[in-house]
């Protein structure tokens, strides 16, 4: 079997950017509650970045939400 290339894993769709901007965060707010560089949120917004396990834990923690109201395998 083995792992698929980059190009055809699964897309993870997301909600960060309506929630950040909900709780009234700019990018650079988010990015320093959760130890990354402004432009990875900017990254994850637009989907040209998948983040981490790890990563999306976190975003979801500094957000006070669950990880699946951010992230998700199905377009919203």
């Amino acid at each position: 079997m083995g792992r698929k290339p980059k190009s055809d894993e699964e897309l993870i769709y997301n909600q960060l950017e309506l929630v950040r901007t909900k709780a009234k965060l700019t990018r650079q707010q988010l990015a320093d509650a959760v130890d990354v560089h402004y432009q990875t949120i900017g990254y994850i917004e637009r989907n040209e970045y998948s983040p981490s396990l790890v990563l999306a834990l976190r975003i979801a923690k500094a957000l006070n939400k669950k990880v699946e109201q951010i992230f998700s395998l199905e377009e919203n």
